[in-house]
């Protein structure tokens, strides 16, 4: 119905930059919400930042705030994030994900289970 791909990720020396994008097909419209979420190995899945689809507002994990920007492009249906200043412990699988829900025109959610599609993730690997 919908699906999600993610792409950009790579090894990358602590510092550094990349850029994830993620590429909606299928169902698209009524989309309220897109988010990115990151799972280390042994650890649970980690909010990282959500943009609403509409109006654009977004939203950070304290962790990533003033690294990480968050945008879309609705013409592409495609939502990027923008990672500057990646430390050691950003290395995760990162998954973007979006919301169906009508309660995340209002809110931006950071639980993974608020949403409906995840892509299959894209690996980030920091190394010092």
């Amino acid at each position: 119905q919908v699906q999600l791909v993610e792409s950009g990720g790579g090894l990358v020396q602590a510092g550094d930059s990349l850029r994830l994008s993620c590429a909606a097909s299928g169902r698209t419209f009524s989309r309220y919400a897109m988010g990115w979420f990151r799972q280390a190995p042994g650890k649970e899945r980690e909010f990282v930042s959500a943009i609403s689809w509409i109006g654009g507002s977004t939203v950070y994990a304290d962790s990533v705030k003033g690294r990480f920007t968050i945008s879309r492009d609705t013409a592409k249906n495609t939502v990027y994030l923008q990672m500057n200043s990646l430390k050691v412990e950003d290395t995760a699988v990162y998954y973007c994900a979006a919301d169906y829900t009508p309660i995340g025109a209002l809110v931006l959610r950071r639980t993974a289970t608020s949403y409906d599609y995840w892509g299959q993730g894209t690996q980030v690997t920091v190394s010092s």
